[in-house]
């Protein structure tokens, strides 16, 4: 079956769960899964170690080592995941030149017992060819470093080529990273490089590069002899070199796996530029790298990259090695190589995986993750032999249930429970007496007062979220009447128990009179005593008022909770008409905030009729900062603006424009 190496720039360690099939599970378990993999090395993971859970560090089966940014947030870092019935790393390190420290301790890698040591630092004189600093070089999370008795693997995601500030730090990361590799091997280990290095080696690894030619007006010598270029083919074996070789650098000393199982392949592509759309045309560039020493060429048998699996810019690639692999004394089984002494034997498993195996650099060991496990597997283990001892619930009272329900009822009803003594009335409609407060002054309470206690909380806190507020609760108590609201309000009261009846009445003039409302109990009569007096009050000067009155269920009489001296004498449908002259026109108010916050209409494109794209200008410059329409469709595999055909036609229209013609 082989030992699969799988390398993947995930543009943030969440990023591909937002795509399938990352997205059906999860799970970092399931998507190495889903990649075969046994070693697993993600770069750009883009998080800080306070922001790490323990679903990234405590999967089962799986060990991890990580490599964060000490300053800057959000930005670059490198994890190297290994499957623990496979592998288990016998060193491990963070960064290319040994000067950070390992974790809990105060002495840098490279200060480190030899025993301790991967080894292969820059010298003192290759730290000095490098303008940036070796701990700046370090500081942003870009290598993790593992060693097995096979070989020592370097996971890494080297600076990209933005602008012209980031150079010195480019070029400086790459010579002390070259120097790092040649020291290794000069030292008799082997190595892997695997990771973003953020470098096309060849013509057949960029797509269109003549138009890159053109637009830095370069030649295809000098296009090839960029200082980053130049180094990256120096490593390489088949590496195109112009002129002689960079003394130090003579001998070319890595492979080029996946390129070499498909020499003459076009199109091998692992990055595509996301903001023009550029992977469904297959306009992208191949950066991203498995290489390994020349002398293990012949351990592989197979590499490849795996365009389909979406979730990033980039797409994973992989090399799997042989169960059986040459070495100078002999065949060897690779599991007996990935693994410490007498963990293997000819591909046997001779111990289990241990906590003594775990390396100090392991994410395992965390402080915040140390001695912890995921919950996953706290819900995994088998259940006790021993069976449980039932608890019986426990019981409460007659007493306590009663009082607890009292409580309740009177919550619902809207009367407040600690008046319960002075308003509730027994059987024969007397009241009963409060009670005194001596009785609960020497310090004991009854046993009633405890779970009633509890059961008012959760009542009070109940009937307060149930209680309507006035103002507006949401948008769409802005497109709501004024009628609606009232109608509202008054079926709320009647629930309750009692009858609020509100109508609009006018300033009383001489000949009129309040009729008595005790024909109804809890309403007023509203009705005028004669028509000639109804005709009398409405020419008269009006004055908008409120008049209620309040009947409680079980007494006769009503008690007005307002005063006023007017007479009301509105008809139905005059109130009905008045309330209609406030009501928000719902149409005209959607259409209005439709309006506000509709997208504006996009132009067609000129070859497709399809509607366009707008996107913002930032490159620096007098149009910085402008929007603009062009075609929606992704770009062709020539890089350029093609026309009658599928791909991006020329479609070109600034917003301000377009904003300005007639669509």
């Amino acid at each position: 079956m082989g030992f699969r190496l799988t390398t993947w720039n995930v543009n943030g360690i969440r990023n591909p769960f937002g795509h399938p099939p990352w997205r059906d599970q999860r799970t970092f378990a399931a998507m190495f899964d889903i990649l075969e993999a046994d070693i697993v090395v993600l770069q750009e993971t883009k998080i800080q170690r306070k922001d790490l859970k323990d679903d990234m560090v405590l999967i089962p089966g799986w060990d991890c080592y990580w490599s964060l940014p000490r300053h800057k947030k959000g930005y670059s870092g490198v994890v190297i995941y290994t499957r623990q019935s496979k592998c288990a790393p016998i060193r491990a390190e963070e960064g290319i030149t040994g000067v950070l420290c390992s974790p809990n301790s105060s002495t840098s890698f490279r200060d480190l017992p030899e025993e301790h040591q991967i080894g292969g630092y820059p010298t003192c004189t290759q730290l000095a060819s490098s303008v940036i600093d070796a701990t700046s070089i370090d500081s942003e999370g870009r290598c993790v470093i593992l060693e097995f008795a096979a070989f020592v693997l370097l996971g890494v995601y080297c600076p990209a080529n933005r602008d012209e500030t980031r150079d010195d730090f480019r070029i400086g990361f790459l010579t002390l990273l070259d120097a790092r590799i040649r020291n290794l091997e000069s030292v008799g280990k082997r190595v892997i490089l695997t990771g973003d290095l953020n470098i096309s080696g060849s013509l057949l690894d960029s797509a269109n590069p003549e138009a890159s030619m053109r637009k830095s007006c370069l030649t295809a010598d000098e296009w090839i002899s960029t200082p980053s270029r130049r180094l990256f083919n120096h490593l390489l074996v088949d590496g195109q070199i112009v002129g002689e070789r960079d003394k130090g650098r003579e001998r070319s000393i890595l492979w080029d796996i996946c390129r070499g199982f498909h020499p003459s392949r076009t199109g091998m592509f692992t990055c595509w530029e996301q903001k023009v759309n550029a992977r469904p045309g297959n306009h992208g560039s191949r950066i991203d790298y498995v290489l390994c020493s020349s002398a293990m060429k012949d351990w592989f048998y197979d590499s490849n990259i795996q365009e389909g699996l979406m979730g990033s810019d980039h797409c994973p690639v992989y090399a799997i090695v042989k169960d059986q692999v040459p070495l100078s004394e002999g065949q060897a089984h690779f599991l007996d190589l990935m693994n410490p002494a007498g963990m293997f034997l000819e591909g046997q498993r001779q111990r289990m995986y241990s906590t003594k195996d775990i390396l100090p650099l392991s994410g395992r060991l965390i402080p915040e993750f140390d001695g912890r496990r995921s919950i996953r597997d706290m819900f995994a283990r088998k259940p006790s032999t021993f069976a449980a001892t039932a608890i019986a619930p426990p019981t409460s009272s007659p007493t306590e249930t009663a009082s607890s329900f009292n409580a309740v009822t009177m919550m619902s009803t809207g009367i407040n429970p600690h008046t319960k003594a002075i308003i509730h009335a027994n059987d024969k409609g007397q009241p009963t007496s409060a009670k005194s407060t001596s009785d609960t002054s020497s310090g004991k309470r009854a046993a009633t007062d405890l779970p009633t206690s509890r059961s008012l909380k959760r009542s009070q806190s109940g009937s307060t979220a149930a209680t309507p507020t006035k103002g507006q609760q949401s948008l769409k108590g802005f497109f709501k009447s004024e009628a609606t609201t009232r109608d509202a309000g008054t079926r709320t009261d009647l629930e309750n128990g009692y009858t609020v009846k509100s109508v609009t009445s006018i300033k009383s003039s001489p000949g009129t009179s309040l009729q008595s409302s005790t024909d109804v109990p809890g309403c007023i009569n509203t009705r005028p005593q004669s028509n000639s007096n109804r005709a009398g009050s409405i020419s008269g000067n009006t004055h908008a008022a409120a008049t209620s009155s309040l009947t409680i269920p079980g007494t006769s009489t009503a008690s007005p909770l307002y005063h006023s001296d007017a007479v009301p004498t509105s008809t139905p449908r005059q109130i009905r008409t008045q309330t209609e002259s406030q009501v928000h026109d719902q149409v005209a108010s959607a259409e209005s905030w439709s309006k506000l916050f509709a997208r504006p209409v996009a132009p067609r494109c000129e070859s497709h009729n399809e509607p366009c794209i707008s996107l913002l200008t930032k490159k620096s410059g007098m149009n910085c900062g402008r929007s603009f329409w062009m075609c929606p469709r992704p770009l062709g595999p020539s890089g350029a603006k093609e026309k009658n055909t599928q791909w991006r036609c020329q479609t070109f229209i600034w917003c301000s424009d377009w904003n300005s013609m007639n669509p």
